[in-house]
């Protein structure tokens, strides 16, 4: 039997066992097809149905309409950061940014170097521990769009309710939450993920776009390199250039995966269980201590830190010869956190608080 420790690393992240154990029984060759996918050609017909299906199912999940282009790319949530004004801000615009955590401040840095850029409001003052009110934010007037990001991995914190923009286009990079929950598509412009926190692997990047944005990009078609290219790769259904084959195939699986554990409506009621669980022990007893707001908890990154630095390093040693992985917060804030996505089981929370509880009893 193989031995499988806990993972809560943020990204690449757990996936479902289901979907490891068809990729292994179908690795050497797919069915009917008589070669491995990570051999398959992208221009065959095999692969161009198992895209067709994992775009299929992606609309179904999301109840995505027809308005909204889905497209498979790569280059990580980063290569977004200056797609998105390359292709929808146009010259002598504005964009508003909300500085909501440390990869918002990367998105900001990145569309300062292509366009106009106005942080509407910002919490870095207070580390990111909690995201900005409705009454902070100060949009532009007729600004080309807004972007925000929707759950932040490194600090522990999500939007459990969008802001009111005033009716410009939302822009989300919801890297780290997308799929995690019921979705409404609609007041969305844009959207994109890298796939490898709930959706699949490392290496695929998932944009919905919406046709007043494509059109947008198809209007800077002649400015921007193909390959970053909103236009293009919606002309070329996500096949302008060599797509991550084997991350699409994984991502179809993860789909079908989600379809039959009863959708995006009952993924949500198991994350918001798993995290309910970890934050009452969190705030059981005053030994650990959360680090975002509480109206502003993440259901899938959940940071805390304990009383000091080289008790927190004791804990990661300890976790780890537990079998409980990844457990170290992100190097750039220390602390602690536990990345509980999709895929992540109940039992591996159960076990966390178990030996939370223990560490308590001995070093509390």
């Amino acid at each position: 039997m193989v031995h499988r420790v806990f993972n809560f690393a943020a990204g690449p992240a757990v996936l479902p066992l289901p979907v490891l154990e068809e990729a292994q029984q179908h690795l050497l060759a797919l069915p009917g097809v008589g070669m491995s996918i990570l051999e398959i050609s992208h221009r065959s017909k095999a692969f161009e149905a198992i895209r067709d299906r994992a775009e299929a199912d992606v609309r179904a999940l999301a109840g995505i309409p027809s308005n909204y282009s889905v497209l498979f790319l790569q280059g990580g949530a980063s290569l977004q950061f200056s797609m998105v004004p390359m292709n929808v801000l146009p010259p002598g615009s504005m964009a508003d940014y909300i500085e909501c955590g440390s990869w918002a401040e990367k998105a900001i840095e990145d569309a300062g170097r292509i366009g106009r850029v106005h942080v509407a409001a910002s919490t870095k003052p207070e580390q990111y521990a909690r995201l900005p009110l409705q009454s902070e934010l100060v949009l532009s007037p007729g600004a080309a769009y807004v972007h925000l990001t929707s759950n932040n991995t490194i600090e522990g914190t999500e939007y459990h309710a969008l802001p009111d923009l005033g009716g410009a286009p939302l822009i989300s990079d919801s890297s780290s939450d997308l799929f995690s929950r019921p979705i409404e598509i609609e007041k969305y412009a844009l959207i994109y993920a890298g796939a490898q926190k709930n959706m699949g692997p490392a290496g695929l990047t998932i944009v919905i776009v919406r046709d007043d944005l494509l059109e947008r990009a198809r209007g800077r078609k002649a400015a921007v390199p193909s390959v970053l290219s909103y236009a293009v790769h919606a002309e070329a259904r996500s096949l302008y250039n060599t797509p991550p084959v084997f991350a699409v195939y994984i991502l179809g699986l993860v789909m079908r995966w989600l379809r039959g554990l009863g959708g995006l409506e009952a993924i949500g009621r198991k994350n918001q269980r798993k995290a309910a669980k970890l934050y009452a022990e969190i705030d059981r007893s005053g030994f650990y201590g959360g680090v975002a707001a509480p109206r502003d908890r993440s259901l899938m990154n959940v940071t805390f830190r304990l009383a000091t630095k080289p008790l927190e390093a004791l804990f990661v040693d300890e976790s780890t010869l537990a079998g409980l992985d990844g457990l170290q917060g992100h190097r750039s804030v220390g602390g602690l956190r536990a990345s509980i996505y999709n895929a992540f089981p109940e039992d591996g929370v159960d076990t966390l608080v178990s030996f939370m509880q223990e560490f308590e009893r001995r070093h509390g």
